[in-house]
């Protein structure tokens, strides 16, 4: 699937220039080039969005709703299921975690990324230890559901498919098991929608959050859909225009201020002029994806992620992280870490003197990657910017991830960049400069 940027070339330090290999998917996902053409071909009749008289302003909201309504079809959401448009997967949770009813107490496993392990600051919270096969999961999940206190509502919260490992999660296994005890479910999709189906009423979760910048859809834009009581009854996410039915001045008599009636659909929480742009280029991914046949895009990613093992397996200075194993299924995303590299200086090579785009640091995981890795809690470390110079140990991992629109060429690249640069070392040298590692312009090391 043609995605933006496919064309660009980025400078070597090296000297020339060469088509950039886009690895990063895990943190955003190029946009589809079809998603730019059809936010391109509505640009021209942008207008205001809810309770507008003319036209462009009519066409927009017609735009927005329908949008929902594409999204709801995508994740094959029941009857009564509310779709809320937010800003990202990480808004999303946190607009869950503002509607938890009173005493809520939330189930998380540390392997969570940061965006779904810590919007529950409010709730009673129980921290589940890493597990080390699907089965442990789940058998750890129902044994703290059934030591829980037996009173107020019980969430648990799971990925899908894991930002660091890419491994899939038994979504639908820890969902009977909450449900079998007395508990709701939310899937993080984030890092699963873009590479398998998901269906809401399949996996029979609560609720599904993802983004749409990882599904191949510009920024700025996410889903949070699933069951509505807990949303209805929460107060708006924000308040203000659109979330609001009616306003109307109290008497002083019966103590003045505003008197609000809320709506009780998804509008309730998506108060403010709606990003009918984000909403729009979401349910055209959604489109894309769906029309061009999971099937296919899991076999061809399959393919792509047996190119990128194999390869590793014949370093052996690689070792692949890993929680389930090397027979788990798994997405796109693979992280690693190489014997006697700093991992932010290797990714700084593959940048520099390759053109190949991926990520270092903990992946906003910091807890799993601290199993992984066999660091201790305390140790420091923040996101994606390790404070390690170049030939000093750190604690992060090196990650590359791919999916639809990734070319042979640029994993077959990677692959054979990993090699050479374990095998002969970097032909530059580095330095770190605001906690990154980067070239040191002008001080060549010879080849």
């Amino acid at each position: 699937m043609p995605v933006l940027g496919r064309d660009v070339t980025v400078p070597l330090v090296t000297g020339g220039e060469v088509t950039y290999a886009a690895l990063d998917y895990a943190a955003s996902a190029p946009a589809l080039q079809r998603v730019w053409d059809d936010v391109a071909a509505y640009a021209p009749y942008y207008g205001s969005v809810h309770r507008g008289a003319g036209y462009l302003s009519q066409l927009s909201t017609d735009l927005f709703e329908n949008s929902r309504a594409t999204v709801a079809e995508f994740l094959d959401c029941r009857e009564g299921d509310q779709v809320v448009f937010t800003r990202s997967t990480t808004d999303s949770l946190n607009l869950l975690a503002a509607a938890l009813p009173a005493d809520c107490q939330v189930f998380v496993f540390e392997t969570e990324h940061h965006a779904s392990l810590l919007p529950w600051r409010d709730a009673r919270v129980s921290y589940l230890d890493a597990p080390r096969t699907p089965d442990e999961a789940v058998q750890t999940l129902e044994r703290a559901l059934a030591d829980r206190e037996p009173y107020g509502a019980a969430l648990v919260c799971v990925t899908g498919a894991s930002n660091v490992t890419g491994e899939l999660w038994p979504v639908r296994e820890l969902a009977a098991a909450a449900h079998a005890h007395g508990a709701r479910i939310v899937l993080d999709a984030a890092q699963l929608a873009p590479h398998h189906p998901v269906s809401v009423r399949e996996l029979d979760v609560d609720w599904v959050a993802f983004s749409g910048h990882k599904l191949y859809a510009p920024f700025g834009s996410g889903v949070l859909a699933g069951r509505s009581d807990w949303l209805t009854a929460a107060e708006p996410y924000l308040a203000g225009g659109g979330a609001s039915r009616k306003v109307a001045r109290r008497p002083k008599e019966a103590g003045g201020g505003v008197a609000v009636e809320w709506h009780d659909t998804a509008a309730r929480h998506e108060a403010g002029s709606p990003n009918v742009i984000g909403a729009y280029s979401i349910a055209a991914a959604c489109k894309a994806l769906t029309e061009a046949g999971f099937d296919q895009l899991v076999a061809r990613e399959e393919h792509l992620i047996a190119t990128v093992r194999e390869g590793l397996a014949e370093v052996p200075a690689v070792r692949v992280l890993s929680l389930f194993g090397d027979d788990a299924p798994r997405v796109g995303v693979i992280s690693f870490v190489v014997d006697g590299w700093n991992s932010s200086h290797f990714a700084a090579a593959l940048s520099a003197e390759y053109g190949i785009g991926v990520r270092d640091g903990l992946f906003c995981a910091h807890p799993l990657l601290r199993t992984l890795l066999g660091g201790e809690p305390d140790e420091p470390g923040e996101c994606g910017a390790p404070e390690a110079a170049p030939g000093e140990k750190s604690l992060n991992a090196i990650r590359v991830s791919f999916g639809a629109g990734t070319p042979d060429e640029h994993v077959e690249r990677f692959v054979r960049a990993v090699k050479e640069l374990v095998a002969d070392g970097a032909r530059w040298s580095y330095r770190t400069e605001d906690g990154r590692c980067v070239p040191d312009t002008g001080d060549a090391v010879a080849a």
